[in-house]
Parts: structure tokens; sequence; C-alpha cells
């Protein structure tokens, strides 16, 4: 699994003109979903982003974390995280997973994130959406999961 983490003041996610979910300060969430990803990755990706120390403290140095300020997520699917642009002109979206896979797998994303007590909200799987951040510093990260992720260190 791939992440791509903004920290934001807020952020929102639009489908055919309607907000679909919304959130105030925390992260707004791209993930991607390889296609050899497994619930082993969910599980890597979920406790190591609820625990990302990316949140300021009283001295301006990152200490906190989206648990620790009590933050939400915003998690939209981005299948084109996994694009192989090495070739062409025409990004290529074989490494990402087919909806079969990806489906399930997002959606265990958001469910193991809440379980770390983070609220969630979503965009629309597939949709056309549009989404607009009110970026934070800015800060971006990205986040890969490693093959057989939960036996690597959280």
């Amino acid at each position: 699994m791939r992440a791509v983490i903004q920290r934001v003041r807020e952020a929102r996610v639009r489908v055919e003109g309607r907000v679909v979910g919304e959130i105030g300060p925390g992260i707004c969430l791209l993930l991607g979903v390889h296609q050899s990803d497994t619930l082993e990755e969910v599980e890597w990706l979920a406790l190591k982003t609820a625990q990302l120390r990316i949140f300021e403290d009283s001295e301006g140095k990152m200490n906190f974390s989206l648990q620790e300020i009590g933050g939400s997520a915003l998690v939209v699917s981005q299948f084109t995280l996994y694009a192989d642009c090495r070739k062409g002109r025409r990004p290529s979206f074989v490494e990402a997973a087919r909806p079969e896979v990806a489906v399930p797998l997002y959606e265990s994303f958001c469910k193991r994130l809440r379980l770390e007590g983070v609220p969630v909200e979503t965009g629309v799987f597939g949709a056309k959406m549009e989404v607009e951040i009110v970026n934070d510093g800015p800060v971006t990260v990205i986040l890969e999961s490693p093959p057989g992720a939960f036996n690597a260190i959280v």
C-alpha cells in the first residue's frame, strides 16, 4: 500500500458537486492499493498513520501523532499512486489492485484507522472526485508498506 499524507487544517471531497466527506484538523490521505497487498499491509499502514508524529508541539517540533491531537482523517482512494511512467508518455496502472481486491482493503484500512480512535471520512471508491485541502505547513509525507508489513516495526 502507498499513502500520500498531507497535514491539513481542513479538507473535503465532493462527488458530482456534493460534499461526501469533510474534516477539520488532521490529515488528507490518498491511498493506493497494490495488486499484491493483503491485510498485513493494511494493519501496518493504519498503525503507522495513526502514530506518525507529524503535528507540532508548542516549540514547533513534530512530536504529536494524529491520535494525540485528536485529529481526523479524510481517506481518498487513489489507484494512480501506482502509475508506472517509465515507458512512453501514458502511465500504466497494471500494478494497482483491481477493484475486487482494492475495495475490501480500502474499507479495511478505514475500519482499522477508526479502531485506533481516528475519526475517518471517505470519498467514493472509483468516483471522479474533487478534493479540497487547506494544507498545514505544508507537511506532506509518503508512506509505503513493506511486503509482510505487519512483522516490520511500527
